[in-house]
C-alpha cells in the first residue's frame, strides 16, 4: 500500500511542478470533494429519501439550491482559487514540500490533531465576532440565509467570511510547512466534516454518535434555525469551546427536554 502511494505520488511530482499541485491540484481536489460530498444531500432532499433522518421538515426549493450552487461556483473561481495562488509562496517560506519522502504517519496524525485544535479555537472566536450586530448584518447574514442548511451551503458565505474564517483552516498548516500530501489530506477532512455539519440529516452513522465532543449536523443545524443574537454553538468540528463559555447552553436544553419527552413517551407505552 505504501508503496503505492509513493509511486502515485511520484508520477504527480514528476509531471507537475510544486505551483500547479499546489495551486491547481488543491483546487481542483477541494472542488472534487466538496460537490462530490454536497450534491447527494441536494438529491435526497428533493426526492424525499431518508427524510426520518432529517432534522428540519422543511425543504429548500431547487432554485434555492440552484442559486446556492451558482454563486459558490463564482466565489471559488473569483476568491478561493486566487487566495491558493497568492498563499503559494507563503507556504513554501514556512517549509511545505511536496518532494519524497513522504512523512510518517506519526508526524501526519500529530499534524492533523494540530490543525484540529487551532482550528477549532481560531474558529470560535472567529465566529463569533461574525455575530455581533454589525458584521452579521453586512457579512454573516450571508450565510445564514439558509435556515434550513443543506451540504453545499457549508461554503456559501460573504467573500470577506471565506477570508476571514478561512484562516482558521490554514493557519495550522502554515505554522507547521507541512508535507503536500498532509495538507490535502487536512483540507479533504475539514471539507467532508463542514458538509456533514451542514448536510440537514442526522444518521445512525453520523460521526457525533460515536467520537465525543464532536458536532455534527444536529449541533449545527440548531445554530442555523435561531435568531443570531440567540443561536450559540459557534464551534466548528469539536464542541469543547462552547461549552467552556457557556454559549451551547440552549441547545443543550433542549436535547434534554426532547430527552425527558422521549422517556415520558416510553413509561406511557
Amino acid at each position: 500500500m505504501a508503496s503505492l502511494i509513493e509511486s502515485s505520488w511520484q508520477y504527480l511530482i514528476d509531471h507537475f511542478s510544486d505551483f500547479q499541485l499546489a495551486c491547481i491540484g488543491s483546487f481542483i481536489l477541494h472542488e472534487s470533494v466538496f460537490f462530490l460530498s454536497g450534491l447527494p444531500f441536494i438529491y435526497l432532499e428533493r426526492r424525499g429519501y431518508l427524510s426520518k433522518y432529517k432534522i428540519q421538515s422543511k425543504n429548500n426549493t431547487p432554485a434555492a439550491q440552484e442559486r446556492c450552487i451558482t454563486r459558490l461556483l463564482l466565489y471559488h473561481f473569483c476568491v478561493n482559487l486566487p487566495v491558493m495562488i497568492f498563499s503559494y509562496p507563503v507556504f513554501k517560506f514556512m517549509g511545505m514540500r511536496s518532494s519524497l519522502p513522504l512523512p510518517s504517519w506519526n508526524v501526519v496524525l500529530t499534524q492533523i490533531i494540530f490543525y484540529f485544535i487551532i482550528e477549532d479555537f481560531v474558529f470560535y472566536w472567529g465566529h463569533r465576532i461574525l455575530h455581533t450586530k454589525w458584521l452579521y448584518q453586512h457579512v454573516h447574514s450571508i450565510h445564514h440565509e439558509y435556515a434550513t442548511p443543506f451540504g453545499l451551503t457549508s461554503e456559501y458565505a460573504h467573500p470577506a467570511e471565506i477570508l476571514f474564517l478561512g484562516f482558521a483552516t490554514i493557519i495550522g498548516p502554515a505554522i507547521t510547512g507541512p508535507h503536500l500530501a498532509t495538507l490535502w489530506l487536512w483540507m479533504v477532512l475539514r471539507v467532508l466534516e463542514t458538509v456533514e455539519a451542514h448536510c440537514g440529516y442526522h444518521f445512525p452513522w453520523s460521526l457525533s454518535n460515536f467520537i465525543p465532543l464532536y458536532g455534527g449536523a444536529d449541533f449545527h443545524d440548531y445554530h442555523h434555525r435561531l435568531l443570531y443574537t440567540k443561536s450559540g454553538n459557534y464551534s466548528s468540528t469539536f464542541v469543547y469551546m462552547d461549552w467552556i463559555f457557556g454559549t451551547d447552553k440552549g441547545y443543550r436544553k433542549l436535547k434534554a427536554l426532547k430527552s425527558n419527552e422521549i422517556e415520558a413517551e416510553h413509561k406511557q407505552m
